[in-house]
């Protein structure tokens, strides 16, 4: 809204009166097309909708009507205010926003608010709310002496000594369980050339998302978002025998990558953090063996934690490398996996898939009902080709092995996050930094 001073909280709890004022007396909201000329006359005093007007190309332009007021709407909407139930709704907050957020463009008044079938629903969303905002994890961290972030670093936590002592807990028994599985740790550059994110695809499909320096006389860097082209490089630092597969590779390294600022939310949308990465070099016939002792730990790391946890299969995006016929042998694979370990019980999200492969994202379930996405298992067929990893086989030929790209945290930052509004602070004991 526009308007000719500040809004004030009284003012949501009169324009609140005045909502249950008008319920008193139904009406219907009315559905309407109108021609780009007539919505154009219509909204001729209104520059605001002017200018979205300008921006929708078809001719056909809908509205919706509710009394005297018109408004630029696809919808759907309820047919009548007659739906809303007394007490179901409430005014949150008031909040600036720059038109079409642009720091440009004029600043403008968003109010918030929420409707909900009934005054029982409501009031658990509120709820859930308040009980949110008492578990928020940038207020316990900064209560609890654990993080902070300073305006010279945006999106990159400050880790302080009891903070750390998670982090290190949670990194230590994760040494410990792949240790026992036979996976060897690694580390490698935080900076990489141009050509090495040319060769695995970052650069094309990944280059906005990524921290880039240029050093002038076509010294150009990448600082890494993700591990893979660097496990890719380690394998190939000799010729493998396929006695040597499963060769699991796990890192644990700092990745960097560029997010807009207003997308930033403390520790679970962050711009430098620490995932538990792992790369398994396997042979064909090893996957489904594989993916069997990868969902066991799956189950080991999260019971820890009290999470329960679903799996959602993201497919091949518009975006993406390879041929068809490796994306569908991978595909299937997975859907393979899914079924022996779930059934149909699993969600399928289209065209959401990694730009070299598909995967399985690991969606849990915190103490207030939210979903959170947390672990991911990818399945690669492609950038071995591209890095011309090969290994030799039995018959001692040279071939491709396929990669499984997983974690299970996810990101660390996000996890201690997400485990401090879970367990509003009180956590584990062998991860509680003060020990009495």
């Amino acid at each position: 809204f526009e308007l000719p001073r500040a809004l004030i909280p009284a003012d949501l709890e009169r324009i609140e009166a005045r909502m249950r004022d008008l319920l008193k007396n139904p009406q219907s909201f009315i559905y309407q097309e109108l021609s780009r000329e007539e919505a154009l006359h219509l909204f001729a005093e209104q520059p605001y909708k002017m200018d979205w007007l300008q921006d929708l190309q078809q001719n056909v332009i809908s509205i919706y009507r509710h009394r005297d007021f018109a408004d630029l709407c696809r919808g759907p909407h309820l047919e009548s205010s007659a739906s809303i139930e007394e007490g179901s709704f409430k005014l949150l907050k008031i909040a600036g926003a720059y038109w079409k957020g642009d720091e440009k463009r004029p600043m403008l008044q968003r109010i918030y608010g929420t409707v909900w079938p009934s005054k029982a629903q409501l009031e658990a969303y509120l709820y859930q709310q308040e009980e949110a905002s008492r578990r928020d994890h940038r207020k316990l961290g900064k209560e609890l002496e654990l993080f902070f972030f300073h305006e010279t670093a945006p999106g990159m936590p400050y880790w302080m000594p009891k903070g750390l002592i998670i982090l290190n807990q949670l990194i230590n028994w994760w040494r410990e369980v792949h240790d026992r599985e036979d996976y060897q740790e690694i580390s490698s550059p935080l900076i990489n050339s141009k050509k090495l994110w040319e060769i695995s695809g970052h650069w094309e499909h990944y280059r906005e998302d990524m921290f880039v320096m240029n050093l002038g006389e076509d010294e150009v860097y990448g600082v890494k978002p993700m591990n893979c082209p660097n496990a890719m490089i380690m394998f190939k630092q000799k010729l493998h025998s396929y006695r040597d597969l499963p060769l699991r590779l796990s890192d644990c390294d700092a990745l960097h990558r560029h997010e807009r600022s207003g997308a930033l939310h403390g520790l679970l949308r962050v711009q430098k953090f620490q995932q538990d990465d792992a790369h398994i070099f396997v042979a064909e016939e090893g996957i489904e063996a594989e993916f069997d002792g990868i969902l066991n730990l799956v189950e080991e790391f999260y019971s820890v934690f009290g999470l329960s946890y679903r799996f959602r299969l993201a497919t091949r995006p518009k975006d993406s490398i390879g041929n068809d016929e490796l994306w569908e042998q991978a595909e299937g694979a997975l859907k393979d996996v899914l079924h022996r370990k779930v059934g149909e019980a699993y969600e399928l999200a289209e065209g959401d898939g990694a730009f070299y492969g598909p995967k399985i994202d690991i969606l849990i379930k915190d103490a207030l009902g939210r979903d959170w996405q947390m672990g991911t298992l990818q399945l690669d067929y492609q950038l071995p080709r591209r890095f011309e990893c090969q290994y030799i086989d039995a018959s001692g030929k040279k071939r491709y092995p396929v990669v499984i790209h997983r974690v299970i945290y996810g990101s660390l930052e996000r996890f201690i996050g997400i485990l401090i509004e879970h367990s509003a602070g009180l956590l584990p004991l062998w991860l509680a930094p003060v020990q009495v």
